[in-house]
């Protein structure tokens, strides 16, 4: 997930170690019984992998099934939109699988292995729309390490201010925007943005919350927090065993919540959103469910897909690495499916505070392993993060409330798409952005995690002006607007290595 912790805000890092994780899985077999969905084998340890057939659509994914069963492989999920399926094995499964006729591609989705396949979903796991059986319980007040605040009452929404106003780095926006009539701002009337949906891909969104229960669609809404759409009433919602589990209720909140007078107003209140939990039990976010969740959001109708995360286990893939190799192939089908069908990928560009057009140090991956030190990497520019890098991706990064780049923010000449409000870590709750948190509550955070969702709130809002348009025409206009409010001069927001097209500003 793409945040900063505020400083001494007590809120947890982005990523856990190695030995949170193996607390994690332990602590999650032992206590809570079956809540892992993986059972116990006869003494055998298995990977996930993505097999992908040279043909796309139905027949290819039949095939990969076929040549991933004859190697011993268990698979547990069909991707027949992509030519794909997603299978657990053992030993040398990769190595048979690509060898043989019409397979474009093998890879393992994880470095740490697992004692038995995921157990069947009861009644679940087809890409049809949601139901109203087997109800989940709902979270509670979510993660006690993360500092939540009072209801601040949709005041000093510096960050959506920023969005209507156009400004320009070193001028304040002005709260007195915010009590502009919506409409006067460019922002449609909320009747017109609940016939758009948008997924959030993330860790899960509270429905419950007052600012959200109204635009989460539980239609639109699944769990692919395995690679298998779970599409039980529910399931969609954060799981508050695992660390960070509030984080996509802040994205949604960005993106789509109420304007009531409390809480806070999203960039696009009114918008439907559908609810898309990529966050798996062991606190991972692997490929595989990553293309369940773009799929599931291409086939409900999205025209926005926002992707606040980058892919586990490796922080960026590397094209040499077989493994890595199939999993930017089988991301990036998924990515073009969504976009084929018309939505607009949105992720966020990291917080490394990296330029992505230049060689990189990777001193964190893989991020699965149980044990020992991570890989020291030295990376050059092939290796790309998912899916922000992928062709077509609008990728955000993030500005403070001056308009300044936040240090934290990765950058790239060609490789960044868009800046949107992301704030400071380092000003307190003033420089972050305010947004909701589960069991009712709000919090502060900072990263590109909230920039990219900004950017999809817009998405939506061009999809109001502009009906019939597709991906193409909605990301281009959402880059000439951006353009037209920040003229390339010498450090301004026209300075395309730091800020892309430019900050975001809703179209009219």
């Amino acid at each position: 997930m793409e945040q900063v912790h505020l400083a001494g805000s007590g809120t947890p890092g982005s990523r856990k170690g190695p030995l949170r994780v193996l607390l994690v899985m332990l602590l999650t077999a032992l206590v809570l019984g079956g809540a892992v969905p993986y059972v116990a084998g006869p003494g055998r340890s298995y990977l996930s992998y993505l097999v992908l057939a040279e043909q796309l659509g139905a027949g290819g994914s039949a095939l990969a099934a076929q040549e991933a069963r004859a190697a011993g492989g268990d698979v547990v999920q069909d991707y027949p939109q992509i030519g794909a399926v997603l299978a657990y094995a053992t030993g040398g499964f990769a190595e048979t699988v690509r060898a043989r006729p019409g397979i474009a591609a093998v890879g393992a989705t994880r470095t740490a292995p697992v004692p038995s396949p995921p157990r069947p979903l009861n009644g679940a796991g087809g890409f049809g729309s949601g139901t109203a059986a087997d109800a989940l319980d709902v979270p509670d007040a979510g993660d006690d390490t993360t500092a939540t605040l009072p209801d601040p009452g949709e005041q000093d929404s510096w960050n959506i201010a920023m969005l209507g106003a156009g400004v320009r780095p070193g001028v304040e926006t002005s709260a007195a925007l915010l009590r502009t009539p919506a409409a006067e701002r460019g922002v449609p009337a909320p009747e017109a943005l609940h016939k758009v949906m948008v997924a959030v891909l993330d860790s899960g969104v509270d429905d419950t919350h007052p600012d959200l229960r109204d635009a989460v669609d539980p239609k639109s809404s699944v769990s692919c927090a395995d690679g298998r759409p779970d599409a039980r009433f529910g399931a969609w919602r954060p799981d508050d065993g695992v660390n960070e589990s509030g984080h996509g209720t802040h994205v949604a909140g960005i993106v789509g919540a109420v304007r009531d007078g409390h809480g806070v107003m999203g960039v696009a209140p009114g918008v439907r959103i559908g609810a898309v939990r990529l966050l798996g039990p062991l606190g991972q976010y692997y490929a595989e469910n990553i293309v369940c969740g773009m799929i599931w959001a291409a086939d409900h109708g999205a025209k926005a897909v926002n992707n606040s995360y980058f892919a586990d286990p490796w922080k960026y893939n590397c094209p040499q690495d077989p493994d890595q190799a199939a999993v930017v192939a089988a991301v990036s089908r998924a990515v073009e499916y969504a976009r084929g069908k018309g939505a607009v990928v949105v992720a966020s560009a990291g917080n490394d505070g990296q330029d992505l057009g230049a060689p990189r140090q990777d001193d964190r991956s893989p991020n699965d392993r149980v044990s020992g030190p991570p890989q020291s990497r030295e990376l050059g520019v092939e290796c790309i993060r998912l899916p922000g890098e992928l062709p077509g991706v609008v990728t955000v990064t993030s500005v403070n409330r001056d308009g300044q780049p936040s240090a934290y923010s990765n950058y790239g000449r060609g490789k960044v798409s868009l800046a949107a409000p992301g704030g400071d870590p380092d000003s307190g709750v003033p420089g972050a952005v305010v947004s909701d948190w589960p069991g009712g509550q709000y919090t502060a955070l900072a990263g590109t995690s909230m920039a990219a969702a900004h950017v999809t709130g817009a998405v939506a809002v061009a999809a109001v002006l502009h009906p019939d348009w597709n991906s193409e025409r909605l990301s281009a206009l959402l880059a000439s607007t951006a353009a037209a409010a920040c003229p390339p001069v010498v450090r301004g927001c026209g300075d395309r290595e730091y800020y892309g097209a430019g900050i975001v500003t809703l179209p009219r």
